[in-house]
């Protein structure tokens, strides 16, 4: 076995060793934290997939194995299946900042790996698969111009934490991932409970120094384990296609007209045409098969970039016409579904969002598997979906892509931090966000829309949020940024065509979520700085508009949404409730319709969730039946359960009877109680009294009639004789006998 090399990071408490495991990889690196490691290796291949690619096929895949946990995974193989969200987003999260410093023109397919293999529960794993993956390509033969470090950044009771644990995360009111090189930031995700601006740049300062000691290990291990890097073909238009296609393309600045107009189709159809024309030229002047047609789309990709970047660093000049720093006209309605719980639709420019809103019971909480540690279910959810159509394309439909989960993911954290707490709003709540157009930043006009689709669904939200993102163009010498463009809400061309995707969103208080993609090495934290400020300028009119479209807060659901009633019980009444095996409850259940979700901490605290009103009114009144303790001066319609010389015993409540003695069964004198009611009948009856002491309850025959017929009810005084038959009315008044509040038909 090789040697291996071990270096550590003392300050992160990271190590990075390499040498011992996956040697046939181009590199391979284990990274620990705690009792928690994780494998990453690199591979790229020898060639090209197809000699008619043009595009670099990058993939990384991060993998749990539920081993890591000393546990079995779930299921009938016992195997781990398709990757879950979790997955998926830790693997977009490792992709973003690695892409753009791959060299230009390397198209050979590379692919990285991560496997969890094991975790301690409190230290989570996707900042150690950004730090091991950035090893595993510097210490490989691959060339990549890294390293990069990243950190995890937390705000605790006022202070920045580095990586903290998940158990501190539950305190935390920052959640900042951060990844950067040693002078400039590459990539930021992550989100807040409405930090300000101010405080969120000093986060970015913060992280920054942050992880310098691991970009410091990284090229110490790199010192002692890197190998030489191998020279790849880039692939590169062939300067004769790309000669004659720049003489298209600015003859009577044909491309320059085709870029600069205001719809994105026609925008594609004119340059399209141009292409053509240049796929004529190339071939009559060069000959058919003589050239390879790849070269045309990387010829025009080239082309278009310098228009649109040209344009806007030369002569502050959009393809769509706007100036630098507006927005996109922007329409706003919510409410335009008739039976949902909650709809909107948002639209900026040619990026249109229906977002629709569902409220549901706890029992529609999504369970989280937790691997490493972590929340266990969620009650919020977003879900994007971003069909071919909305692009007027053809194209794969069906379950949702890594596009579809990141984007998601996006809107959902900057939602979350508005959302009131379940003790005050108890539903299950999700939010379907339906791409209609798209051209540009569809993740800021779910977060949008998905405002006022919770507004409308009556969510009572502590303010609206609004998303926008900002874009960069850049010029470089040596290295260095000598001059840059900030915009504002950026279209789709802008995006693939510029430097930067800067999504912030957030209230008038601050930030609640973030996200930053780049194509350039790096970003200086002082044009960071600047991009903050006009996203914010931009974010507080969107608010303006959200405010003026909002619906006026009503304090309640829908007709058509679930309703939701907390209520309160005595803790000596939840066996009741329940009933011997669940029998209560169960009937109640069935019976309304309902669901009924008891606290686990024996407090007597519970949620009732119906469909409707109706069915939500039925349920509780038979909670407080079976639940309620009978009252002096209420009137109840009782079953006679058993019969006695003296009286008879009336179950009024389930499980609770009292007596009503002859003298109170009817205005004349009773001699036989069978005289007035037998076994099984049900009667009206009063609660006339209950003795302290020993609890027994006192009902009258007597004082409901006179109360139904609006007489006066006058105590009669009882005969000797029948004060004789009051030896044997024994205990069990209010005592449960067992029937588990069984339900007369008249309820």
């Amino acid at each position: 076995m090789q040697q291996q090399h071990t270096v550590t990071a003392d300050e992160l408490g990271i190590t990075i060793a390499t040498g011992s495991i996956a040697r046939q990889a181009n590199g391979a690196v284990t990274i620990t934290k705690g009792g928690t490691t994780v494998f990453v290796s690199a591979v790229a291949a020898e060639g090209l997939r197809s000699p008619d690619q043009d595009f670099f096929p990058l993939t990384v895949d991060y993998r749990e194995k539920f081993a890591a946990a000393g546990r079995f995974p779930g299921g009938y193989f016992k195997r781990e299946g398709k990757p879950s969200e979790k997955e998926i987003l830790t693997s977009r999260l490792c992709d973003r900042p690695l892409r753009p410093l791959f060299p230009e023109g390397f198209l050979n397919e590379v692919q990285v790996i991560g496997l969890l293999l094991s975790t301690d529960l409190l230290n989570e794993a996707d900042i150690l698969m950004v730090n091991g993956a950035s090893a595993a390509l510097l210490c490989s033969d691959i060339p990549w111009n890294g390293p990069i470090g990243a950190v995890r950044i937390g705000e605790i009771d006022g202070q920045f934490v580095v990586n903290p644990t998940n158990e501190q995360m539950q305190n935390t009111t920052l959640d900042l991932i951060y990844v950067g090189n040693e002078r400039d930031m590459m990539m930021i995700e992550g989100s807040a409970d409405q930090i300000p601006d101010s405080r969120f740049i000093e986060a970015l300062e913060f992280a920054h120094n942050a992880i310098q000691p691991i970009i410091r290990a990284q090229r110490e291990l790199a010192a002692k384990h890197a190998k030489a890097k191998r020279e790849f073909a880039l692939v590169v238009a062939n300067p004769a296609v790309f000669e004659i296609c720049k003489e298209i393309a600015t003859t009577n600045d044909a491309l320059a007209k085709a870029v600069y107009q205001e719809k994105k189709q026609d925008r594609e159809k004119a340059v399209s045409a141009v292409k053509d024309l240049a796929l004529a030229a190339v071939t009559q002047r060069l000959g058919a098969g003589a050239f390879d047609p790849r070269h045309i789309n990387i010829s025009f990709e080239k082309l278009q970039e310098k228009v649109y970047r040209e344009g806007i660093l030369n002569n502050n000049r959009r393809a769509d016409g706007r100036g630098l720093a507006d927005l996109r006209n922007i329409s706003a309605k919510p409410d335009v579904l008739p039976r949902v719980h909650g709809s909107a639709i948002f639209q900026r420019g040619e990026t249109q969002a229906v977002v629709i809103a569902t409220l549901g019971t706890s029992k529609d909480s999504q369970e989280l598997d937790g691997l490493t540690g972590g929340p266990k279910e969620k009650t919020f959810i977003l879900h994007y979906n971003f069909p071919p159509f909305s692009v007027g394309e053809c194209g794969r439909f069906g379950s949702p892509g890594r596009r579809e989960i990141g984007h998601g993911a996006l809107a959902e954290r900057s939602l979350l931090p508005v959302l009131p707490s379940e003790d005050v709003f108890p539903y299950s709540i999700r939010l379907s966000s339906e791409i209609m157009e798209s051209n540009g930043s569809t993740s800021m006009a779910s977060v949008c829309g998905g405002t006022l689709a919770l507004l409308d669904a009556g969510v009572p939200l502590s303010a609206p949020v609004a998303g926008i993102s900002c874009g960069l163009v850049t010029e470089e010498k040596d290295g260095n940024i000598t001059k840059h463009v900030i915009l504002t809400d950026i279209i789709g061309a802008e995006d693939h065509f510029g430097d930067m995707d800067f999504k912030i969103c957030g209230t008038t208080a601050g930030i609640t979520g973030f996200q930053l993609d780049l194509k350039i090495h790096g970003l200086p934290i002082a044009i960071a700085r600047e991009a903050i400020a006009q996203n914010k300028v931009a974010r507080d009119k969107i608010l303006e508009i959200l405010t003026a479209a909002a619906p006026a807060p009503t304090g309640t659901v829908k007709e058509t949404a679930p309703r939701i009633h907390r209520m309160s019980i005595p803790a000596d009444k939840i066996g009741a409730l329940i009933g011997p095996g669940g029998k209560n409850i169960k009937r109640i259940t069935e019976f309304t319709g309902c669901q009924i979700d008891i606290d686990g901490d024996d407090s007597g605290n519970l949620s009732v969730f119906a469909s409707n009103a109706e069915a939500l009114q039925r349920a509780i009144h038979e909670i407080n039946i079976v639940t309620a303790q009978i009252e002096v001066g209420k009137t109840y319609k009782g079953i006679v359960r058993s019969i006695k010389e003296f009286g008879c015993f009336v179950e009024c409540l389930p499980g609770q009877e009292g007596l009503v003695h002859v003298s109170e069964l009817a205005d004349f004198r009773v001699n036989k109680v069978e005289d007035v009611c037998k076994l099984g009948d049900e009667i009206i009856v009063k609660c006339v009294g209950v003795e302290e002491r020993t609890g027994k309850v006192r009902l009258s025959r007597r004082a409901a009639i006179a109360e139904k017929e609006g007489r006066e009810y006058e105590p009669k005084p009882r005969s000797e004789g029948n004060d004789r038959r009051d030896r044997n009315d024994g205990g069990g008044r209010g005592a449960r006998h067992g029937r588990g509040g069984d339900r007369r038909d008249s309820y």
